[in-house]
């Protein structure tokens, strides 16, 4: 298994898949392209964060091996087909637990900026919006709860350049944020994360609204991909229109 860092040999491997996580590794912007070989490759690994996308012909070697590069010891892989899935039941076995996620139409000018911008301003007096700066980037890095609003970044620099987001705060202190997973030429893909106790109270929806707004602010596409239902209703409510449920695998270390 190789890094490949002439990333364009790989994009006929991935095809049309709309994932956006797997642009920004094509694109250089941010994660890492693993091949079977360099010159010609037939498999390829997109792997960014928590995610993994496994594309062209299966290939053992290459999913163990991309599992243990990403270091972590959680780790969402995403088969091309059936064939990856059966591959990725084999090699991992009890640890890889296989789930569906909801996947959405990417559509620029799907969005109502009028309920949108009244979604964001609707919040209580004793809550108030914030573009994430480096301050509030360094505090979401410090709470494990909101740490993925800004994870996949290496530093402020990182951020500023490919990323984006908002977080709400209340006496003080962060209760709610949507900012970008990951950055891709052009647009992110969107995370929202709420402090336990302050969920069930329209913060995500506020904070997505707010997120989506400067997007489109900016020119950039704020990307949606569901784990859940709830996610996938948060989705509706904000303006996205449901495209199809697919296959991923959450593995984890033995």
């Amino acid at each position: 298994m190789y890094e490949l860092k002439q990333t364009d040999k790989a994009r006929p491997i991935f095809g049309d898949w709309q994932e956006t996580l797997i642009w920004s590794c094509l694109q250089n912007v941010m994660g890492r392209i693993y091949v079977n070989d360099t010159e010609n490759p037939v498999s390829a690994a997109a792997l960014l964060g928590d995610f993994c996308f496994l594309a062209g012909v299966p290939d053992a070697a290459l999913a163990t091996g991309a599992f243990a590069c990403a270091g972590r010891d959680f780790l969402i892989m995403v088969p091309q087909n059936g064939e990856w899935g059966a591959l990725l039941e084999a090699c991992f076995g009890e640890r890889a637990q296989k789930t569906e996620r909801y996947a959405f139409h990417k559509e620029p000018d799907v969005f109502d900026r009028k309920a949108l911008a009244a979604a964001a301003s609707g919040l209580p007096e004793e809550y108030r919006m914030k573009r994430i700066d480096e301050a509030l980037f360094e505090k979401c890095q410090e709470a494990s709860w909101c740490r993925d609003l800004v994870s996949c970044y290496d530093n402020y620099d990182a951020y500023r350049a490919h990323g984006i987001g908002v977080v709400i705060i209340k006496n003080g202190e962060i209760v709610s944020g949507a900012s970008s997973y990951a950055g891709y030429l052009g647009g992110i893909e969107i995370e929202i994360d709420t402090k336990p106790e302050y969920r069930r109270r329209g913060l995500a929806h506020a904070a997505g609204a707010g997120l989506i707004l400067e997007c489109l602010e900016r020119g950039w596409y704020p990307s949606w991909d569901a784990q859940n239902k709830w996610s996938a209703a948060l989705a509706g409510k904000l303006g996205y229109r449901y495209s199809h449920t697919y296959t991923a695998y959450e593995v984890r270390r033995g």
